[in-house]
């Protein structure tokens, strides 16, 4: 039996967090988790490469503190 998931991984573009998502998207900093709803921001070059970028949704997008994240394929 074969099972479709897809797995995706983010990182902050400032190297100091990452996202994991397979349903829901968890981001992990300095030992602590917590889950994050990201939605698409635009496109970006990161690394050298266009890359889709995401920000958190919701009340933590309207913050100068949210982060922007890219994800890695």
């Amino acid at each position: 039996m074969s099972y479709g998931y897809m797995v995706e991984v983010y990182v902050a573009k400032d190297g100091s967090e990452a996202c994991i998502s397979l349903m829901k998207a968890y981001c992990a900093r300095d030992g602590a988790v917590r889950e994050a709803k990201l939605e698409f921001s635009g496109l970006e070059v990161y690394e050298k490469e266009i890359r889709k970028a995401y920000r958190p949704k919701g009340l933590l997008a309207s913050t100068t503190t949210a982060k922007e994240y890219v994800r890695i394929l």
